[in-house]
């Protein structure tokens, strides 16, 4: 996979602590500071902010997968040796918190099925990197903690809204009442991660399922994606945004692909149906 010139823009001030790739249609966006345990610095939030997008409008992409460096860790969480210099008073404080914000929104936010690939540890905005993703796949040795009250720091709302819909509110309120870590046996038992798998296959399953996505209806996930995102928020209302959804879908080559392949007996190939 390449890092084509709209990828190196996007990467910014974050050159060397975040590599993308695209290749087959995955997107690898990989966190590359094994110095410092992938720690993630305030240049990486903005650029997730831009990479996020930009990768959502290529498209050739099908599936963005989060990874940190291999055998990890996945990250270490903020790069607290920035905050004297870049939270150092309340105002530019307020502005490190918009740029995290944004960086775990435009994740969120992403059109395309993003998946996390979990190897060793994922603490603090570690772990809010993997909850932003739609799926995570962790190792038997992986740890999660969300650390805010160990720094005198209160956990942003989307943040937490988005931990509350992940693990619910009782296991919100143990995660970051204790700061404490769990192991990847929690995590499964609570929902925070999807699958456990051995250290060493972390990488290789989070391909697979990105392949088995990859050779799903663009138009399906893009729409479960805005209504799952809908219904988690409460918006249970089929406006004319939805009904938008649903007429995408209707209207597409995929869906007349996914009818004809169903009944000729045959695998659909929703990839050559998007191209035509």
């Amino acid at each position: 996979g390449t890092m084509t010139s709209y990828l190196q823009d996007a990467v910014g001030d974050a050159a060397g602590q975040i590599e993308v790739a695209v290749e087959d249609g995955l997107a690898t966006v990989t966190l590359t500071r094994p110095d410092k345990h992938n720690a993630i610095s305030f240049a990486m939030w903005e650029a997730f902010a831009r990479v996020m997008p930009a990768l959502g409008a290529d498209d050739d992409v099908d599936v963005v997968l989060l990874r940190g460096i291999p055998g990890g860790p996945f990250s270490a969480g903020a790069d607290i040796a920035e905050f004297r210099d870049l939270r150092s008073d309340v105002e530019s404080a307020e502005r490190y918190g918009e740029a995290v914000t944004s960086g775990e929104r435009a994740i969120i936010a992403c059109a395309k099925p993003t998946i996390a690939a979990v190897e060793g540890f994922a603490i603090g905005g570690g772990t809010q990197i993997a909850a932003a993703c739609d799926l995570r796949v962790c190792g038997e040795s992986s740890r999660f903690a969300v650390t805010p009250s160990r720094l005198g720091i209160v956990y942003a709302l989307p943040s937490t809204a988005r931990l509350v819909e992940t693990v619910g509110a009782a296991w919100a309120r143990w995660i970051l009442l204790t700061g404490d870590q769990i192991d990847a046996g929690t995590a499964l038992r609570i929902g925070l991660v999807h699958e456990v798998v051995a250290d060493d296959e972390v990488v290789a399953r989070s391909e697979q399922i990105a392949t088995t996505l990859a050779s799903r209806a663009r138009v399906s996930l893009v729409g479960a994606k805005a209504l799952i995102a809908r219904a988690a928020g409460g918006r249970l209302v089929e406006d004319d945004d939805v009904r938008a959804v649903y007429h995408a879908s209707l209207a597409s080559n995929e869906y007349a692909e996914g009818v004809a392949a169903f009944l000729d007996k045959r695998p659909a190939d929703f990839r050559t149906a998007r191209r035509t």
